[in-house]
């Protein structure tokens, strides 16, 4: 088979490989880099999946996207090590709620979130990249809550790669938080940024368009802008979907999502041929996903603090990838999309376009009394203790049953319920407790740096501490 190019949604950056997509990030001309193609697996190959070991299926799907980067054993270690560090040997386990009603745990790794299992994986593959490159690297990521966490733990002494974090300063919970500013790491920095995510957001696409900034730190970036992000994020949907299809019938997804990277992850393991059917997509009261799947209306409406501070978000960067991906790549719409999103106007998603992403895609919002209602359903109706952007999972769950959909249903719980303690207490009347083995973690002290919303401030400060 021959290798896969990587494409920009905008149309104006040259194709690569995955090795040179994988250290890019955001490509020049600001788009996000999808793969000329979907690698398919074959029936054989997902029969065999059925039942595997997590890290099997991770060398099928990983495997199918890298090409030459990493060879068979390089990458069999790789996997290895990223997903020994999780608590549950499944990975992503399911949990059964009703009676064809599941929740997939995607808390088990080092940080209690999802992102830990696309980010153990980057730890691996950054410094062995960058080694075979001979030269180093500086991660600029911008975090609503988990991320951050997540990739600071994963790359926290990894040579050749440094790595600093922005944050919403007051806008994540303090165990989000302390999971960023607690590691201590020469090459870790943190910044509370005075803003919203979708500031610090920003800012991170700013650096990556400014070249002589790009140049001088060898910028790169973990946020799901990376694709290598997806496709480890992808490997959780085609275990799962396997583990419940009945006779290769589809299995649905409920996704609680701000950004769009996870959801999209799901669309990407469908192309590959795992038996995923409809994706729903959840969102709080910052419903700028729900708006556009229900209206075509794109267009931000300021951010709303809520208890699911992670998906707390105007602009859904991997959107992008579904608009040009759905639009058959036609790159100069998307450009024109974005442009109008960036000047702050939003766009129209036009009719055929958006009745192509509703073929896929459906979407439910939830407000903080169904969210807080639904925390304290799940525990009274099933036992189950679940954090605040799982149960927008649910509400929206919820409403896809009753709007008929059938055949097995997954709702992705995306954090362990002692990162948000506080509302999981409001709502449910327990006060959730941290695993053993980061009980010490409010104990531990805190280094970061604080700074406006302001691009100068906020590269001088990286430039600082990291351009040689």
């Amino acid at each position: 088979m021959t290798a896969i190019a990587y494409r920009s949604t905008r149309g104006q950056s040259p194709e690569l490989t995955f090795d040179d997509v994988l250290l890019t990030g955001l490509a020049p001309d600001g788009g996000l880099y999808v793969p000329e193609r979907f690698p398919r697996l074959s029936d054989e190959t997902l029969k065999g999946l059925a039942g595997a070991p997590y890290t099997k299926a991770a060398m099928a799907v990983v495997g199918a996207f890298v090409d030459e980067a990493f060879d068979e054993a390089s990458l069999t270690g790789m996997i290895d090590a990223a997903y020994g560090r999780f608590l549950h040997p499944a990975v992503a386990p399911l949990t059964q709620l009703g009676a064809d009603d599941f929740m997939m745990e995607l808390h088990h790794g080092p940080t209690l979130a999802f992102k830990d299992v696309a980010m153990q994986l980057l730890g691996q593959m950054f410094p062995a990249r960058l080694k075979a490159r001979g030269r180093r690297m500086t991660i600029v990521a911008a975090t609503s809550g988990d991320t951050g966490g997540a990739a600071v733990d994963a790359m926290a002494g990894q040579p050749g790669v440094n790595i600093c974090v922005l944050h919403p300063e007051g806008r994540i919970s303090e165990v989000q938080r302390r999971f960023m500013t607690t590691v201590a790491a020469d090459n870790v920095h943190n910044i509370a940024v005075k803003g919203n995510f979708d500031d610090c957001q920003a800012l991170v696409k700013a650096m990556f368009a400014d070249d002589d900034f790009r140049d001088a730190v060898q910028l790169g970036a973990v946020n799901s802008i990376n694709w290598a992000r997806i496709v480890a994020q992808t490997v959780y949907y085609v275990t799962t979907s396997l583990t419940l299809s009945r006779g290769g019938a589809p299995v649905h997804y409920c996704v609680p999502t701000g950004n769009f990277g996870d959801i999209f992850a799901g669309y990407v393991a469908k192309q590959m041929g795992a038996p995923v059917g409809h994706l729903i997509v959840a969102t709080n009261e910052n419903d700028i996903l729900d708006r556009a799947l229900r209206t075509g209306d794109y267009k931000p409406d300021g951010v709303r603090a809520t208890q699911s501070p992670s998906m707390d978000i105007q602009v859904s960067s991997n959107f992008e990838r579904l608009l040009y991906l759905a639009s058959d790549e036609d790159a100069e719409a998307v450009r024109s999309m974005m442009t109008a999103l960036k000047s702050g106007q939003g766009f129209a998603i036009p009719d055929a376009l958006g009745q192509s992403i509703r073929g896929d895609f459906s979407s439910y919002r939830s407000d903080e009394g169904a969210t807080g209602e639904m925390m304290a359903r799940t525990l009274k109706d099933t036992g189950e203790l679940i954090d605040p952007h799982t149960a927008v999972g649910l509400v929206a769950a919820a409403g896809a049953r009753a709007d008929g959909l059938e055949g097995p249903l997954v709702t992705l719980s995306t954090a362990h319920p002692a990162k948000f303690p506080d509302a999981v207490e409001a709502a449910t009347g327990v006060r959730p407790t941290l695993p053993p083995r980061v009980r010490d973690l409010y104990g531990r002290k805190e280094v970061m740096l604080a700074a406006p919303n302001d691009l100068g401030t906020v590269s001088g400060l990286i430039r600082e501490a990291f351009a040689p």
